[in-house]
């Protein structure tokens, strides 16, 4: 006979529906989506509006940033959410790494049943030889044009006509903004948490350690971007203030421990030198009793710190 376990288990959380609602700018009121939302069980529905071609959804991006392991996106039609088989299977792969579920509720997808799964390999294998095709129509189109003597690609392009430069400028802001859009949550968390107390140099020094790739001016460049689209506070970019070197060390230090609050001490030490940081008293080797100072003293003075890292010295 099994014995029971002394501790009691927690039971799990409850899965949490989201609804998503999308209507276009020439289609009616999305009443009819959030009614059928409603009655499969959402509790909270974001609503967005905008074209089914247009790739920004900031309403989108700030729900897929904070949608939490067992929770279950769910639309009423795929078209709500998607702008097309790839862009489908790319949100099911982040939610997916989320440990997050999606469902739609006029079509056979629910990635929490087997059955939803298998649909689902069905699309993928869609929207490969959805990729195949069009590749091969533009080879094709290509070695046709070259047949006749034309020029393939924009013909306003190489003319330098306005309207065509227009659109592509148009074009790649677009697209700028949506890479910006789909991987803000790698990096975004920690310029809030030091912007604008840091200096750019500080918060770039920060991401790179972390594994990016980020210059000063790509980086304010990208903040700038989303402040103007309203999907970043606009004190990220306001003027950081002029500090003394400790006061500096103390909230650079701080951000450090924010950032991956599981950090000890002595790694804490490793990342300002790698950094290339001087202590307080301009050595270049530090000590976990001067990060551990820093972090007491950013403490006193209100900044949050996490507690497991003010754990005594060995």
């Amino acid at each position: 006979m099994a014995r029971s376990s002394p501790y009691p288990i927690s039971p799990p959380p409850p899965r949490r529906l989201i609804g998503y609602a999308r209507v276009s700018t020439e289609d009616q009121l999305n009443d009819g989506q959030v009614d059928e939302l409603k009655a499969s069980g959402c509790r909270v529905i974001q609503q967005e509006d905008g074209s089914g071609a247009s790739r920004s959804r900031p309403v989108l991006a700030r729900l897929m940033a904070d949608i939490g392991a067992g929770d279950v996106l769910v639309v009423v039609r795929l078209d709500r959410l998607a702008r097309s088989v790839s862009h489908l299977l790319e949100v099911i792969e982040r939610l997916e790494e989320k440990g997050a579920h999606f469902r739609s509720l006029r079509d056979p997808i629910d990635t929490s049943t087997p059955q939803g799964m298998f649909s689902l390999q069905v699309l993928g294998a869609v929207a490969q030889l959805e990729r195949a095709l069009i590749a091969e129509r533009t080879k094709a189109g290509m070695r046709a044009a070259k047949a006749r003597g034309r020029l393939a690609g924009n013909p306003g392009l190489r003319e330098r006509r306005p309207e065509a430069v227009r659109a592509i400028a148009d074009g790649r802001r677009q697209a700028y903004l949506d890479e910006l859009i789909v991987n803000a949550q790698l990096w975004l968390p920690t310029v809030r948490r030091l912007r604008p107390q840091h200096s750019w140099e500080d918060v770039v020094r920060v991401l790179n350690h972390k594994g990016h790739s980020w210059t000063i001016e790509r980086l304010r460049r990208a903040v700038h971007r989303l402040v103007t689209e309203k999907m970043a506070e606009p004190a990220l970019i306001k003027r950081s203030p002029r500090r003394p070197p400790e006061d500096r060390l103390m909230t650079l230090v701080a951000g450090i421990a924010l950032a991956d609050p599981d950090r000890t001490l002595l790694e804490i030490c490793k990342q300002l030198e790698a950094m290339r940081e001087r202590t307080p008293r301009g050595a270049r080797q530090w000590q976990p009793s001067s990060v551990k100072a820093l972090l007491d003293r950013a403490r006193r003075l209100g900044l949050v710190v996490p507690d497991q890292i003010l754990r005594p010295v060995d």
